[in-house]
């Protein structure tokens, strides 16, 4: 399956976050998410497995309560349910993927 950006829609989630569901497929999901500086990602937690890859951009990430200064290049792994959450230190793009997918992402498409 080719999913190419152009096909795909990004959505505001306000506050300096928009992001754009890349692929998906019942049991996984590629999300990209882009952040101003300064922008946040409340703390949460879901039932899905996480793996976040930081494309550009530097951001605080706390994760079952460790922060940690991470950059391009690095990779975060989040359990289910284990409360994370990041804050954007230099504005930039993480590429997120998720197993089984996030329905909630999905909405009406």
């Amino acid at each position: 399956m080719f999913i190419y950006k152009s096909a795909t829609t990004q959505e505001d989630l306000g506050n300096g976050v928009k992001r754009r569901v890349m692929a998906h497929g019942g049991r996984m999901m590629a999300v990209e998410v882009t952040f101003e500086k300064d922008a946040v990602g409340p703390l949460h937690h879901h039932p899905h497995e996480q793996l976040t890859y930081v494309l550009s951009g530097r951001f605080a990430f706390t994760i079952d309560g460790l922060t940690r200064e991470v950059g391009a290049g690095d990779t975060l792994y989040k359990a289910p349910n284990v409360v994370h959450g990041c804050v954007c230190l230099e504005a930039g793009t993480l590429l997120d993927t998720f197993t089984p997918q996030r329905e909630d992402f999905l909405g009406a498409r």
